[in-house]
Formats: structure tokens, sequence, C-alpha cells
């Protein structure tokens, strides 16, 4: 809801926060009708705040600010209720989530049916961490322009089929193929057709579209590794081995 100037009570989450002056965070926010944008949240790290605890990623929220110019004036906050969120054990992942939207999405540009995924990617990811993030790219993709096509040849248009092997090339989609190489991108044509339903429900097709969902991803995050990747490759560093059965790998 908006009014001369102000955004009242709008559905939000916090991506990331960071200190901002004295005793005040400058909040990336992702919100249901008004996209990416920054507020300023005005002592909030002050000991007496009324946001002190709040304003915390993951935690549904609804948020009242004023806009003027780039960044926004937090106005208030609130709890929402009815939400799930994710446990401890796939925050990483979530917070790979959040960095996705804050690498891709330029600020102001509303996304509510993106807003939307991400919501149901959040409680989804309990039951199912690995077809969700592959689920969630999709969308991503799709919001942003670059959606994948996944379920028609790109050189001859015929329809994918479950049993035929592809080869998958970024910028224009899978062509049939008989073997697999040393060098490109292969999927089985189930592979395909699960990620395009968004049906991701064995193990095989869960690889294949998440080795097809990092290269597509690549290309439009650029040179600059994710923090995410960076973090859970230090943790690996750290016990002595390159993936630990208890670091999350669907991001990997």
């Amino acid at each position: 809801m908006s009014t001369s100037g102000k955004v009242l009570l709008e559905p939000a989450w916090i991506l990331h926060h960071y200190p901002y002056r004295d005793s005040s965070l400058l909040l990336e926010v992702f919100s249901r009708e008004h996209g990416r944008l920054g507020l300023v949240a005005r002592g909030a790290r002050a000991s007496k705040s009324r946001w002190r605890g709040l304003l915390q990623g993951f935690r549904p929220l609804l948020l009242s600010w004023s806009q003027r110019g780039e960044l926004g004036t937090l106005i208030a906050a609130e709890n929402r209720t009815g939400m799930t969120v994710p446990g401890t054990r796939h925050l990483m992942s979530a917070w790979y989530l959040n960095e996705l939207l804050l690498r891709l999405l330029t600020r102001h540009d509303p996304h509510p049916q993106l807003f939307s995924a991400y919501e149901q990617a959040l409680k989804d990811m309990d039951a199912a961490e690995q077809p969700t993030l592959r689920i969630f790219e999709k969308r991503l993709l799709q919001e942003l322009g670059y959606g994948l096509l996944l379920d028609h040849e790109a050189e001859s248009g015929r329809p994918v089929t479950a049993d035929a092997l592809y080869e998958y090339r970024l910028e224009s989609g899978p062509v049939a193929c008989d073997m697999r190489r040393d060098k490109g991108l292969f999927l089985r044509g189930s592979s395909l057709l699960a990620l395009h339903a968004g049906r991701l429900t064995d193990m095989v097709a869960c690889q294949e579209a998440k080795h097809l969902m990092r290269a597509v991803l690549s290309l439009y995050l650029g040179a600059r590794p994710l923090r995410t990747r960076e973090v859970l490759r230090q943790m690996a560093i750290s016990r002595g081995g390159d993936k630990p059965p208890d670091l999350p790998s669907s991001i990997n």
C-alpha cells in the first residue's frame, strides 16, 4: 500500500543489512510490490531501538517507509504471521537465494511473482532442498527474461523426449546427440522435462539440473564468485576436505 510518497504495511523480507553511520542500519529489502530496495533504519542499532532484534533475514515482515531518491527511510516494521521459514540446517542455502536476488535484481523493479516464488522456496526448503533451489533458479531466470528452453530442441523445434540425450547449448537450448563427450553440458531428456515441469524427483535429474543452472547463472553473475560458495569452500578447507558430508552440496 502506498500513499503520497509513503509505502505502508508492505510484505517484505530483509536480504541483507549493514551498519550505517553511528547507530543505524542500511537494509537491502525484497518487497512484494516494489521489488528490491534500500532502506535506512535510523537508530536501529541503538540499545533501546524499537526494532532491535526484529530486522533480520528470513523473518516475514510488514514494512512501512518513505521514499525520496534512491534510499528510503524505514518508518515502521512488524512481524507478519502465517509464514514458514527454513530451519537452521538450510540457512546457507537460504542465504544463497538472497545473494542471487541481490546480485541479479535491479532496485525498484517489481517482481510480485518472484516474491511469491521466494516465499514458496523458503517454505519448501526443509522438505526438498536441492529441487527447491533448482526450481527457484529457473523462476528467477524467467522473471529476468532469460527463461530456459527445456521442452523443445533448439534447432529442430522437435519436442524433447525423455529417453534421449541432449547437449545443452547456453543461450540457445538442447540439441539431441548420440553420446556424451569430454566437453559440453549433457542432460537426459527426462531431466530437462522434469525441470520444465518443476518436478525434480530423482537424484540424477537434480544433479543434471544443478550443473545446467550453475552454467547458465554464471553467464549473468559474471566473474565475481558468489559469497555463499566462497564461505562453503573455506569451511571445507578448514575441515580438511573438499566437500565434508555435513556441508550443503546443493549450491556447490
